[in-house]
């Protein structure tokens, strides 16, 4: 599922930018311009390192990601032996720090699964989740320059004995002060529409502005004519 999206270069994964943008716009439905291959600060998506983990670490009960460096098409990245707690890094620094408790699964049909259904909610939250919500405290992002920022995400299991995971909206919150503020995403995970597991992802906002209807009906155009182009 993900050999297309990285290269292994001896012990190290590479991702350009080709690859990680055929994943965001292909896989993720993200269409973030970060991730563009003519991005000047080009991105590789989140949603494809915790791909990466799952493929090699298997899915545990308990999973904890913080993403503290921003992958680019230069970066090789070390994956390390698996243990309870580890970092992902490139040239010494840390990129992902992975921390995973309790019964681990390498069943491929789960993990396949898990990172489709994840990443398919994820990569879509934006504008159709992010922009109602900040709209009932009356503010926006700034469509001149849209920061949201993957900061963590966790994934909590109630047991691994299952092959087939469905993601379920949960309720959202967003807090800010001043031009700064923070999101969280949550979801239940279902097992043949029993919930068996739930969820939070947690993203970082900068640059934002009163709400003004004009702009984010503008924002949507933007972004549904990328999404309509690219």
């Amino acid at each position: 599922m993900l050999s297309q999206f990285f290269q292994q270069d001896s012990d190290q994964v590479v991702i350009s930018r080709e690859q990680g943008s055929e994943f965001a716009k292909r896989v993720a439905d993200d269409f973030n311009p970060l991730h563009d291959v003519d991005a000047k600060k080009f991105c590789v998506p989140g949603d494809l390192l915790f791909a990466l983990v799952l493929a090699k670490y298997g899915v545990s009960e308990n999973m904890h990601f913080t993403f503290s460096g921003m992958v680019d098409e230069t970066s090789r990245l070390d994956f390390p032996a698996g243990s309870e707690a580890f970092d992902i890094t490139s040239n010494d620094k840390v990129m992902l720090s992975v921390k995973r408790g309790g019964a681990n699964n390498q069943c491929q049909t789960l993990i396949d699964s898990l990172t489709k259904n994840y990443v398919e909610f994820s990569g879509t939250t934006f504008p159709h989740v992010i922009i109602p919500l900040m709209a009932q405290k009356q503010v926006m992002i700034n469509p001149a320059r849209p920061m949201v920022i993957y900061e963590s995400m966790a994934i909590h299991l109630d047991k691994l004995d299952v092959t087939n995971l469905e993601l379920e909206a949960s309720t959202p919150e967003f807090n800010y002060e001043g031009k700064r503020g923070k999101i969280i995403l949550r979801f239940n995970l279902l097992s043949e529409g029993k919930k068996v597991g739930y969820g939070e992802k947690h993203m970082l906002v900068s640059g934002i502005r009163d709400y003004c209807q004009e702009m984010v009906d503008g924002l949507i155009d933007y972004y549904n004519d990328r999404k309509a182009t690219l």
